[in-house]
């Protein structure tokens, strides 16, 4: 049974239609907040079939004004020079043999991890605990690297990752409800751009089929995408 902080709010998208993203931005935070900081989401709806292997739709991007989300990362790597540039750019928690047992015992406290090559030989046993969970390290999104350092930074500031779900749609958080609107114009502005160039070239037809924005408690907006077609084309 939705709220009555919600049937206020859809009252205000109630008859609206597409909205370029500042217009939608500006709807968003005029509706009523919960007690809490909700976290901002896109929610994207594609028109790609994510069981072909040549229409997989997935990648980084970093939000200019961060996620406003405390990121907790965990680096697997074996002690040396590596490990320690990754616990001086802040990861959480750093180790190797001792974390990959943690994690084999069901332990995922943590929001991001990251792999050197060398460690990935063993990570990759863990597919099974990390891989439901969005959680094993890739080299797409730039988690399978030597330079845990640089990672770390990047998810730590706000590297978000997007993938395609098996229904065809995607979600990306692009920020807070305290942050400024143009804060959450431009973090979202990236993400769609990003989105769009992410384009297969095997899908044809309308790729982005919808664009929704909305906060965790809150009715979505619906974003006119047409003008980040027209530029990723």
């Amino acid at each position: 049974m939705p709220s009555k902080r919600y049937k206020k709010n859809a009252q205000l998208v109630e008859g609206l239609k597409l909205l370029p993203l500042k217009e939608a931005v500006q709807v968003l935070i005029k509706f009523e907040k919960a007690k809490f900081n909700e976290t901002i989401d896109l929610a994207f709806r594609l028109g790609v079939d994510p069981k072909q292997s040549d229409q997989m739709v997935r990648g980084t991007v970093p939000l200019p004004h961060g996620s406003g989300k405390n990121v907790r990362v965990l680096v697997f790597a074996k002690p040396g020079a590596t490990a320690d540039a990754a616990r001086a750019a802040g990861a959480e928690f750093v180790g190797f043999d001792d974390m990959i047992k943690k994690c084999t015992e069901g332990w995922v406290d943590f929001d991001i991890a990251v792999a050197t090559p060398e460690a990935m030989v063993e990570v990759r046993k863990l597919g099974k605990v990390l891989g439901p969970r969005g959680l094993m390290p890739n080299p797409k999104t730039g988690t399978v690297t030597e330079d845990t350092a640089k990672a770390v930074r990047e998810v730590k500031a706000g590297r978000v990752e997007f993938k395609v779900d098996k229904a065809g749609n995607i979600h990306v958080p692009v920020g807070k409800t305290a942050f400024k609107p143009e804060e959450i114009e431009v973090n979202a502005r990236a993400v769609i751009e990003a989105i769009a160039k992410a384009r297969p070239a095997s899908v044809k037809g309308v790729f982005l089929r919808s664009c929704t924005i909305s906060a965790t408690m809150s009715p979505g907006v619906r974003v006119d995408t047409r003008e980040f077609v027209a530029s990723a084309a």
